[in-house]
């Protein structure tokens, strides 16, 4: 199927642009030879990738390759922590959730496959689900995701009681955002040589960047199936023994990165970048109000390169902080992934 739709590719620019059929190549040069239309596609790709993709070749530079295929790790989890009057806390962490893949990747766009390793080393045969797509060049970046976890949890303090291991099945957390960004040192560093192997950055630098975050959460965490006695800790406005939340947010995102190169082809990144804006919607109450709300993403990792082969691990925390009525409640997402892999080109 996949040599069917190659040969009626080639064939329909053959018909508009006076391909010859005999010599096909897939260098740039050679596809704006086809024709009007894909001479107008190669030059626009060029113009694109100079104005997006220029960096100072002193601090970063590209892989050289169009293509690289690498085996992948993903491990996440969830942890929560409330504040509720009087002075009393309540905190509870996810069991983690593994996954192991394969990616094949061609510039920008990447497929592959993974699996639930948590499920094939006897852990929850559940996985909680997440999504990410992220599009980074040398001016700007954009992430998107979504995340769900409604398996569980493990309760490790109530009030005075510590060191608590209690299954909690009360979890049903769903959230989603949207970022974009906008690097004002581009030239020197890179985010994408720290956090996407798709970049080396020869030199340390820094930069600051500014954009925008829109996000959404939807929580409905439901305490009700503990003992009474731990029920009579929790605040009396939360009906039911539910927390409740169903907010959009929308802030303004402010960060710096900095790209540590502390030795030849290793890389020690850091990104850090707070939300700050406004919430609207309903937080354990039936009457919609708008407030503060503030998010933090932090990001670490150590990327090494050696010819056409890289290696690297990234860890990050996104923390969401809602604050109503002398309740304070903390979010987080924690995750390190590891990633190994070899680039190439084909054509």
């Amino acid at each position: 199927m996949r040599r069917f739709i190659i040969i009626c590719t080639v064939a329909c620019l053959s018909i508009l642009g006076g391909v010859n059929l005999h010599a096909i190549s897939f260098n740039l040069d050679s596809i704006a030879g086809w024709g009007k239309f894909p001479r107008f596609c190669v030059n626009t790709y060029r113009w694109g990738d100079k104005f997006f993709n220029t960096y100072d070749s002193l601090y970063v530079v590209g892989s050289g390759t169009k293509f690289n295929v690498k085996l992948t790790t993903d491990s996440w989890l969830n942890y929560i922590n409330f504040s509720i009057p009087p002075k009393r806390t309540v905190n509870m962490v996810s069991d983690p959730s593994t996954s192991a893949g394969l990616y094949l990747t061609y510039l920008a766009v990447s497929v592959g496959y993974d699996i639930n390793v948590s499920k094939l080393f006897g852990g929850s045969p559940h996985s909680r689900q997440r999504y990410n797509f992220g599009f980074t060049c040398s001016l700007f970046s954009t992430e998107l995701y979504w995340e769900k976890n409604d398996v569980g949890t493990r309760l490790h303090r109530f009030g005075d009681e510590k060191d608590l291991d209690i299954d909690f099945n009360g979890i049903d957390m769903t959230s989603w955002g949207f970022d974009v960004f906008y690097f004002f040192n581009h030239k020197k560093y890179s985010q994408a040589a720290a956090f996407a192997f798709s970049k080396i950055q020869k030199r340390s630098q820094g930069s600051f960047y500014a954009g925008f975050s829109m996000y959404t959460q939807n929580y409905d965490i439901d305490f009700s199936s503990l003992p009474q006695y731990m029920l009579d800790q929790l605040p009396s406005w939360w009906n039911d023994y539910h927390y409740r939340v169903h907010t959009h947010n929308y802030g303004l995102r402010l960060g710096y990165g900095y790209n540590w190169v502390f030795a030849p082809r290793w890389c020690l990144g850091v990104s850090v970048s707070p939300v700050i804006g406004v919430r609207k919607g309903f937080v354990n109450s039936e009457s919609e109000n708008v407030s503060f709300s503030l998010y933090n993403h932090f990001k670490l990792s150590l990327v090494w390169n050696k010819g056409r082969w890289f290696a690297g691990i990234v860890g990050s925390v996104d923390s969401a902080l809602i604050s109503e009525r002398e309740t304070t409640f903390i979010g987080s997402n924690i995750s390190a992934s590891t990633a190994v892999g070899y680039r190439f080109n084909l054509w």
